[in-house]
C-alpha cells in the first residue's frame, strides 16, 4: 500500500513546490498518478499535453508487476478492465522462435514446485535424463490455464502452500491513459492543453527553469518530468543527453501497428511469431486485437513489412497500418539536472517482453523513491541513473537471449543473429545452464529464474547436467512427485471458469 505524506523538497536552494510532466499519454498518466497518489499533499503537479500530438501507444501487453500499480493506485480491477476494453494475460506464447513450426511459452508464476536451494526444474531435467516424455510446462498452472482458455484470481493452489496463478493484463493504452487521467485529475494534478513553443535554462546551472507555450503561456517548476516520447524534447533536443545504442544486439529498427476486428473468445496470452526478418504480436483486446510487426530495415522494405503484417490478420483490418520508426538503447542519464525522462524519451526495447509500460511504473517509482528533499543532490541523482542502468542492461540481455539462441537458417536475418556476439553478462548466463542447469536471478533483474527457464529450454538448451539434490529422491519418488503435481495442475485448471467469464461485459 502507498500512503501519502508531506515533504519539502528544494533545488537550486529553493523548495520545490510545482512538478511538471510533459507530455500525456501512458507515461505521462502514469507518472502523474502515481505522484498524486504519493505526493499531491506536498506538491503541487500539472500535466502539459497538446491533442495534436499522438502518442506511440502500441505498449498494450504487461507484464505482472501492473497489477501492484493499479492495487497501489486503489483502482478497482473490474472498473480498470472495463474502462479499458483489458483481458487477461498469463505469458507469451512464442512462434517459430526456434524453429519453423516450433513455439513455447514464457508463462508467468511459478512451475512445478519449490525446493530449497534447488529449483524444480532440476528434478525435471534428471526425470528426462532417465527417460521421461513429460513437458517442462506440463508443470506450469499459468501455462496451463492459458491454452485452456481459463482463468480466475487464484493466490493459491487450493489444498496446498503451493502458488496460484500469476497475471498481467492486455489493455487498450489510450483508454488506459484517459482512464488514469480522470484519476490524476481528481487527485489535484492540472492539465493544461498546449504545445512547448520553447524552454527557457537558467545561465547559472543549465537547469529547466520554464516552458514557454504557443499562445504565450510561461510554466516554471522546479522539478520536470519529460515525458514526451521518441521526441524526448527535454532530456534530448534541450539538455542533449543522447542515446547508448544497442543495435549492434537488436537490430530492429521499425515497427508497423494496425487494430483489428477481435477473435472470440479473446485467449489470455500475448502471440509474438518470428517473422522473416523480425517478429509479429497479436493481442487480444474485449473489443478487438492489436497487431504489430518489429522488423529490421535492413533485410526488409516498409512494403514487404506491410505486406507480411496484413495478410497475417486474424480479422479485418480497422485501420491503416501505422510506421513507427526507433532506435533501441538507453538514454545516458535517464536524470540530467532537473529533467528526469519517464517512458521512451528515456529510452527504447523493443516490446518483445512486454516491458515497456513496466518501466514507466518503474521509473515513476524510483523518482518517488529518489524525491529530493533539500536540493537535487549529485549523489542522489547518479544513484537514480545507476538504478535504471542496471534495471535496462537486464532487460536487454533477456531479449537478446531470444535472438541469439534461434536455430533458424532460412533467412540472412535470423544467420546474422545466431552468429552475432552479445553482452558478457549473457553469454555467462548462456553457458552455466547449457553445462549445469543452473541460473541464478540477479539481485537486479526484472525476470526470475522460471523466465529464463523457460526461454533456454523453450530454444533449444538442454542442460548436460543437473543439480546433486535431484537424485535425493529414488526414482519411485521422482515418478511419484511428477505424477501427482501434474494431476494437481490439471485438475485445478479443470476447476477454473473461462478467461471470457472473468471479463466484465465482454
Amino acid at each position: 500500500m502507498i500512503f501519502a505524506f508531506a515533504v519539502e523538497v528544494s533545488v537550486s536552494g529553493a523548495k520545490i513546490k510545482k512538478v511538471v510532466i510533459l507530455g500525456g499519454g501512458t507515461a505521462g498518466w502514469m507518472t502523474a498518478a502515481l505522484l498524486a497518489k504519493v505526493l499531491g499533499k506536498a506538491i503541487s503537479i500539472t500535466l502539459v499535453e497538446s491533442d495534436r500530438i499522438g502518442t506511440v501507444g502500441v505498449g498494450e501487453a504487461t507484464i505482472p508487476p501492473i497489477v501492484n500499480f493499479n492495487q497501489a493506485l486503489g483502482l478497482d480491477e473490474r472498473e480498470f478492465l472495463r474502462a479499458t476494453k483489458g483481458t487477461i494475460k498469463l505469458g507469451i506464447q512464442f512462434e517459430n522462435w526456434l524453429r519453423q513450426g516450433e513455439s513455447y511459452m514464457h508463462a508467468f508464476g511459478s512451475v512445478g514446485k519449490k525446493f530449497p536451494f534447488c529449483d524444480f526444474h532440476h528434478f525435471w531435467c534428471r526425470h528426462r535424463h532417465a527417460g521421461g516424455t513429460s513437458s517442462y510446462w506440463d508443470y506450469s498452472l499459468n501455462y496451463q490455464a492459458a491454452v485452456h482458455n481459463r482463468f480466475a484470481p487464484l493466490a493459491q493452489i487450493k489444498g496446498t502452500n503451493l502458488p496460484g496463478i500469476s497475471y498481467a493484463y492486455h489493455f487498450d493504452a489510450g483508454l488506459y491513459a484517459q482512464f488514469l487521467r480522470r484519476f490524476a485529475e481528481n487527485k489535484g494534478v492540472h492539465r493544461i492543453e498546449g504545445t512547448v513553443s520553447g524552454v527557457q535554462l537558467c545561465p547559472r546551472d543549465g537547469f529547466v527553469e520554464s516552458l514557454s507555450l504557443e499562445g504565450g503561456q510561461r510554466i516554471a517548476a522546479g522539478l520536470f518530468v519529460d515525458c514526451t516520447g521518441l521526441a524526448a524534447l527535454l532530456i534530448e533536443k534541450t539538455l542533449g543527453i543522447d542515446l547508448e545504442s544497442w543495435s549492434q544486439w537488436l537490430p530492429c529498427d521499425r515497427a508497423m501497428a494496425v487494430p483489428s476486428a477481435g477473435s472470440r473468445p479473446p485467449i489470455p496470452y500475448t502471440r509474438s511469431i518470428a517473422r522473416a526478418a523480425g517478429w509479429q504480436w497479436r493481442i487480444p483486446l474485449q473489443h478487438r486485437s492489436g497487431n504489430g510487426i518489429v522488423y529490421s530495415s535492413d533485410h526488409w522494405s516498409d512494403a514487404q513489412a506491410r505486406e507480411a503484417l496484413m495478410d497475417s490478420l486474424d480479422g479485418e483490418a480497422l485501420a491503416e497500418p501505422r510506421i513507427i520508426p526507433f532506435r533501441t538503447g538507453r538514454r545516458r542519464n535517464q536524470w540530467d539536472r532537473n529533467v528526469v525522462s519517464i517512458g521512451l524519451s528515456s529510452g527504447f526495447l523493443e516490446p518483445l517482453e512486454s516491458t515497456s509500460i513496466h518501466l514507466i511504473q518503474s521509473a515513476a517509482t524510483r523518482l518517488i523513491k529518489s524525491f529530493p528533499h533539500r536540493g537535487i543532490r549529485p549523489a542522489e541523482v547518479a544513484e537514480f541513473n545507476r538504478q535504471s542502468q542496471v534495471e535496462m542492461e537486464r532487460i536487454r540481455d533477456f531479449i537478446i537471449l531470444h535472438y541469439k539462441l534461434n536455430q533458424r537458417r532460412d533467412t540472412d536475418f535470423w544467420r546474422q543473429c545466431e552468429a552475432m556476439e552479445i553482452p558478457s553478462t549473457l553469454a555467462d548466463k548462456i553457458e552455466l545452464f547449457r553445462h549445469t542447469g543452473k541460473v541464478f536471478r540477479d539481485y537486479d533483474d526484472l525476470f526470475t529464474e522460471e523466465a529464463w527457464q523457460q526461454v533456454m529450454l523453450g530454444q533449444g538448451i538442454v542442460p548436460e547436467d543437473y543439480h546433486p539434490i535431484a537424485d535425493t529422491l529414488s526414482e519411485r519418488q521422482l515418478d511419484e512427485l511428477m505424477a501427482s503435481l501434474k494431476t494437481l495442475i490439471d485438475g485445478t485448471v479443470k476447476s477454473l471458469p473461462a478467461h471470457e467469464e472473468y471479463l466484465p461485459f465482454c
